[in-house]
């Protein structure tokens, strides 16, 4: 494999052993016998870097709904410009058919969606994992007026209703829009009364509550930070509470129909604001009406009660793109010389592993395709073309691969002024083929910390090395996968992604592509970031390329 290997003697090779004594144990159980031969004895360690080709993949109109949390505001991207994110949410009672008393008056009424946050001590928190930005927004919150359905009516089989992006600004780059199998949605010409219209920036303080007892006695309590907001009583007591004992009230679909919702739209103030991912899924996302009513066992008295709407049920977040770099589609061929990873309607990188063909027996002809030559380096040949198996089915190794991965470099112009602003940047690598993540991920990465994704899969996916702008992505066992078993060889996709744990997909619409589905965590991470890319214009030590170190038997 003359052409596509460089082999070299790497001094730090023993170290890395050491390091990744527990995966190399575990390769060496599994399949000793066939790779290190009768002796199982003496063997050599190296390291290969093979040529892969890389190419972005734009965007667009992609499943904006059942994500698992949003993204309000506005976003300035130093590198890819600006994002404006939108919600648009049905609300559910908490119970139905109420009886709100006699002479029912409200008093408040209160809308709260909790922040993601921190707890610093007892009482006091930071938003700062996912606020973006800090000058002020303009937040208007509308009646929705358009209805979201929970079942496509055109699915033979009754789906659920996917609601996807358009945030290109084809149409104008002030509204908010959405799309279905055949509908352009504007919810800006389908939005109804003013509920709120603020300026809005995100507090990290918490939320305290004063509640006032029977005998007068003050008692207040804390909360996480959340955006919270008092709205006008007048509008909720037409709405809601002199529909009391009508059908509006009596049911779920009733409800739906009647209220549709809310649009909470944000726009920027002088081309600035900030963008805060919510906790909207949160139990504690609600409107909640705080009212009065008479005492029906004391006359003359009054007593107090309330009546909460969730925010739950069909919930979209749309986005205006107006992005100051062209993204487009690559090229399969030749690779790109930069792939750009963006959310929110932004770009992806495909990567092939084993694309186009490679001079394998040093004949000076490309002759060959990269996968056969893998396979043919690696596998014990049986004499007939072919390759041996064990009494398992599996093919026989000549050479084990201890470990495999992609290495991947930033472009140096991403050193961003901000300080630490690519600091929590983490790049997803999933198998498009099948949209699930690497079997590196699922199986053979413990290192899951669900309190904390910066520090969460890094034998599998890694994290960005800040000096050398550097991130590697573990592939060890799916390389194994396809030389042991025979696995497909299915390309990787490349997305940024805030928060690794997530592993949940969305679907693109009507997608004439490979990429069917694309992680739905990168939809609602903001950020972008750009990496040198594969092709012949890029520096040959900043070029993607997988790394293999592997043992052979001497």
């Amino acid at each position: 494999m003359k052409k596509i290997f460089k082999a070299l003697n790497l001094t730090g090779v023993s170290l890395f052993l050491i390091i990744s004594f527990i995966a190399c144990d575990k390769d060496f159980s599994t399949i000793e016998s066939d790779v290190l031969g009768e002796d199982n004895i003496n063997f050599n360690t190296d390291r290969v870097s093979l040529p892969v080709i890389a190419y972005n993949k734009k965007l667009d109109s992609l499943q904006i709904n059942n994500l698992s949390s949003n993204l309000l505001g506005v976003f300035n991207d130093p590198a890819f410009g600006q994002t404006i994110a939108s919600i648009i949410t049905q609300v559910t009672p908490a119970t139905y058919d109420p009886d709100f008393g006699d002479n029912p008056v409200i008093d408040s009424v209160v809308l709260s969606i909790p922040y993601f946050s921190r707890a610093l001590t007892d009482s006091t928190y930071t938003i700062s994992d996912s606020l973006y930005g800090n000058s002020p927004i303009r937040l208007s919150i509308y009646k929705n007026n358009y209805f979201l359905r929970d079942f496509d009516p055109n699915s033979p089989t009754n789906a659920r209703q996917n609601y996807y992006s358009k945030a290109n600004g084809s149409i104008n780059n002030t509204d908010n829009f959405a799309l279905t199998n055949n509908t352009v949605i504007n919810f800006d010409t389908n939005k109804g009364e003013l509920l709120k219209d603020t300026i809005f920036t995100p507090s990290s303080k918490a939320i305290v509550t004063k509640t006032i007892g029977e005998d007068s006695t003050i008692t207040r309590s804390r909360s996480v930070p959340a955006l919270r907001f008092k709205l006008d009583p007048s509008f909720w007591t037409t709405t809601i509470i002199n529909k009391g004992g009508q059908s509006e009230l009596s049911n779920e679909n009733n409800f739906k129909n009647y209220f549709r919702g809310l649009y909470l739209k944000a726009e920027p103030i002088n081309g600035n604001g900030n963008l805060v991912l919510l906790n909207i899924a949160s139990t504690a996302s609600n409107i909640t009406i705080y009212y009065s009513k008479d005492d029906s066992a004391a006359t003359g008295e009054r007593t107090q009660d309330s009546y909460v709407l969730n925010i739950a049920g069909n919930r979209l977040n749309t986005f205006i793109n107006n992005y100051t770099v062209p993204l487009g589609n690559g090229n399969k061929t030749l690779g790109d010389e930069k792939l750009y990873l963006k959310g929110t309607e932004g770009s992806m990188a495909i990567v092939d592993l084993f694309g186009g063909m490679v001079d394998c027996d040093g004949d000076g002809i490309l002759d060959t395709s990269a996968l056969d030559c893998f396979k043919e380096t690696y596998r014990v040949p049986d004499g007939n073309g072919g390759y041996k198996k064990d009494n398992s089915g599996n093919y026989i190794l000549k050479q084990l691969i201890n470990e495999a991965r992609l290495v991947i470099y930033e472009d140096e112009a991403m050193v961003s002024t901000t300080t630490d602003y690519h600091k929590y940047d983490r790049i997803y690598a999933y198998d498009i083929k099948n949209n699930i993540p690497t079997i590196d991920y699922l199986s053979y990465d413990p290192t899951t910390n669900t309190n904390n994704p910066l520090s969460s899969k890094i034998i599998s996916l890694g994290q960005r090395d800040p000096q050398l702008l550097k991130y590697k992505i573990r592939l060890t066992e799916h390389l194994n996968n396809i030389l042991i078993r025979d696995s497909t060889n299915t390309k990787i996709g490349l997305v940024l992604s805030s928060n690794v744990n997530l592993s949940n997909n969305s679907s693109i619409l009507n997608s004439n592509d490979i990429v069917t589905n694309i992680p739905a965590v990168s939809i609602i991470t903001p950020r972008g970031t750009i990496l040198h890319g594969t092709n012949t214009n890029v520096p040959e030590n900043k070029k993607m390329t997988l790394e293999i170190f592997f043992t052979k038997p001497k």
